[in-house]
């Protein structure tokens, strides 16, 4: 019998039933004839591969659900000794403080005890690259953070955007396979512009949610230092009387959001992959700690039923308008690691690991990652006893009955390993303080099956308020990265696909796609499973909305050679460095250049290899003599010529303005002369967006 051919129409395949392509719970469709059955590993069929076994629709995920377990624990072991996503990532120490008191919702001491400082690891990382891939990278940032408690550990485990791709579990495994390099070629490496990512996405319109966000510039970030985090997930606090409150987590960066436009990104890559981690271990060894403010949203689930929408499911964001944000403490990350690989890849987050006074959400997602991340542990870090390397263990007392297994450190004695006994009294026993589970909410339906709640099936207003809640500049930009990231992929129905979802969200969103695309005449869409419903714009969803006016956090190059002048130089520095930049001083020669006073100034960097791209704003004090040489430097040129197309502030001595020249510069507001430093520093803190239609086109 013949093979049947890949379908790359405008139907969706026949494992994706119609009711499933909103909903999700419907039975797979029966195998036609000369389309292979899915199996597990034992050559069980499978009927569902969209959804975990599930107490209700909106109930718990169920231990017994062996399809889950096989297919979640296979993807766990796909890696040896890598990670599987989150290979490459950066990590610091510090603490994190509390500054109002949570005692009304939980008993959590974290949480409650003000002013109570604990100790932290944060670990900051991208998701689809391997651990030697690009910092820069279009990507989702996982924010994890390791809170060292009195009562144990508790990892709060997230990314830097507040949804995920998918609804359940179950569809982990084959997100990661279609965004990782496809499997016959082996490329492309951390990233998402290629067919089998946007197939799979074209298939799931649950996805799009976060697709825009990682499309928009939150997918580039400046610094990780300016980045949000969030849990993602619906959490449960649990207060003395045993009552619940539904928790999500925010993280809000102190020195606010920044990202990176696409161009600059890509040339970062290659003038420093590290750029992200190097900025992140500077910043900290020169003792400017990062900060970041924690804020909760707590809601009842009397509450949810007026929200339209359903915060179990992980594809939807409570938007701040709605329910607004309480600011409880703060995180301050003020040491870098002794050994990268002790603290780092031998670190071990996961979402199980909660203190009492918390409890899970029957969140499906978040259901599979709490199997899914001690499974990977195991396996990575070679066997049961992880917690004991010190990156992982806890720093309160910690006694119980488990023992040997491979890389045991801890020496027992005793003939007693197991409880309840009598011949060792004095033994660890539980304890009524101890963690208690939420109870079953009464007006849960406990249904037994693979299925998935009908309050998940709306697919496409979130991802409308998103888009429409950004400005003209970032929703340019979000549809630039469309464009591009379509324009890799070969096969030109699954654009089509991606495009028929985008007049859902929004139609002027999927006309201004489809130009960029020249694909006419325009694409149907899908049928939607649930009607779109229009909410009001959320401002806190922008990135520039959140970009603050200032310099403090941000690095300034200054481009010098024989004979600049040393007065403009020391102006400039002290400005800069009153108003909270780093200074890097660049100059054609490593060794660095004498200035007009005749005094030596060493350099940070030697212009061929510290690029523009490296710094948020740049000044050129060069002498009439270097300018004119300079002008026909091409690594100068180009310094000015990139700053410029970067949006960038610049600041122009006599010499420095033959080299603009050169470079074709038409200034702006933004660039500025060399003698006026406070001038600089005023425009340097934000991007000339009205620069950018005379520099690029966008679609």
């Amino acid at each position: 019998m013949s093979k049947r051919k890949p379908d790359h129409g405008n139907s969706y395949p026949d494992s994706l039933s119609l009711k499933h392509r909103g909903v999700g719970g419907e039975i797979q469709q029966r195998a036609q004839e000369g389309v292979a059955v899915l199996t597990t590993n034992d050559g069980i069929p499978v009927a569902d591969n969209q959804n975990s076994l599930r107490l209700g629709p909106r109930g718990a995920s169920l231990i017994e659900d062996f399809v889950l377990q096989e297919k979640l624990s296979h993807f766990d072991r796909e890696r040896i000794p890598e990670r599987v996503v989150h290979a490459r990532a950066s990590l610091a120490h510090g603490h994190f403080e509390l500054t109002q008191s949570l005692q009304t919702f939980t008993t959590a001491k974290v949480l409650t005890q003000v002013g109570k400082k604990t100790p932290v690891i944060a670990r900051l990382s991208t998701v689809a690259g391997s651990r030697g891939s690009a910092d820069t990278v279009r990507d989702t940032r996982g924010f994890a953070v390791k809170f060292y408690t009195d009562e144990g550990n508790w990892d709060l485990v997230g990314n830097n955007m507040p949804v995920f791709f998918i609804q359940d579990a179950m569809k982990f495994p084959d997100l990661v396979h279609a965004v990782k390099p496809e499997p016959d070629s082996g490329v492309p490496t951390a990233a998402s512009a290629h067919d089998t990512f946007w197939d799979f996405v074209s298939l799931m319109p649950e996805s799009f949610h976060h697709v825009l966000w990682v499309m928009s510039d939150r997918g580039i970030p400046r610094s990780l230092r300016m980045i949000e985090g969030f849990g993602v997930h619906t959490f449960r606090l649990i207060n003395q009387r045993g009552d619940s409150t539904f928790v999500k987590y925010h993280w809000r960066p102190r020195l606010g959001l920044q990202t990176l436009l696409w161009d600059e990104a890509v040339k970062i890559a290659g003038a420093d992959a590290d750029y992200h981690r190097k900025d992140l271990w500077d910043a900290i060894a020169a003792g400017d700690a990062p900060v970041w403010d924690l804020g909760v949203q707590l809601f009842t689930e009397a509450d949810v039923q007026a929200f339209g929408f359903d915060p179990l499911d992980p594809t939807k964001l409570i938007p701040e308008e709605l329910v607004p944000l309480k600011l409880i403490g703060h995180m301050t990350l003020d040491r870098n690691p002794d050994n990268f690989f002790e603290e780092n890849e031998m670190a071990a987050f996961s979402p199980m690991r909660i203190v009492p006074g918390m409890d899970f959400s029957n969140d499906p997602l978040l259901q599979g990652r709490l199997f899914s991340y001690l499974d990977a542990h195991l396996h990575r870090l070679g066997g049961p006893n992880f917690q004991q390397l010190p990156i992982n263990r806890p720093r309160c007392p910690m006694a119980n009955f488990q023992r040997d297994g491979f890389a045991q450190a801890q020496q027992h004695k005793g003939q007693v390993a197991y409880e309840p006994n009598t011949l060792d009294p004095a033994g660890p026993r539980a304890s009524a303080t101890g963690f208690a589970s939420a109870g079953v909410h009464p007006g849960e339906v406990l249904a037994r099956g693979r299925q998935r709640a009908a309050s998940f099936s709306d697919h496409y207003s979130q991802p409308r308020l998103f888009f429409r809640s950004q400005t003209p500049v970032q929703q340019a930009h979000l549809i630039a990265a469309i464009v591009f990231e379509l324009s890799k992929v070969k096969v030109p129905l699954i654009r089509e696909r991606v495009v028929g979802h985008l007049i859902h969200i929004d139609e002027g969103l999927a006309q201004r796609v489809a130009a960029g695309l020249n694909l006419s005449p325009m694409p149907k869409a899908p049928p939607a499973a649930a009607p779109v419903v229009e909410m009001p714009p959320s401002p806190a969803l922008q990135t520039t909305g959140n970009w603050p006016e200032t310099l403090k956090g941000r690095c300034v190059g200054i481009l010098i050679d024989e004979g600049s002048d040393a007065t403009f130089l020391a102006a400039f520095t002290a400005a800069l460095d009153a108003a909270g930049a780093s200074v890097k001083i660049i100059a054609p020669k490593i060794g660095g250049a004498r200035l007009s006073n005749r005094r030596h100034q060493p350099a940070h960097g030697q212009l061929a290899g510290s690029p523009s791209v490296l710094f948020d704003a740049v000044v050129i004090l060069l002498s009439d003599e270097a300018g004119e040489a300079l002008s026909r430097e091409a690594a100068a040129v180009d310094f000015v010529r990139d700053a410029f197309g970067h949006l960038k502030a610049i600041a122009l001595s006599s010499g420095g303005q033959r080299v603009a020249k050169a470079a074709g510069i038409d200034p702006d507001k933004f660039v500025v002369g060399a003698d006026d430093p406070k001038a600089f520093v005023r425009v340097a803190s934000q991007r000339a967006w009205d620069r950018e239609p005379s520099v690029r086109q966008l679609p």
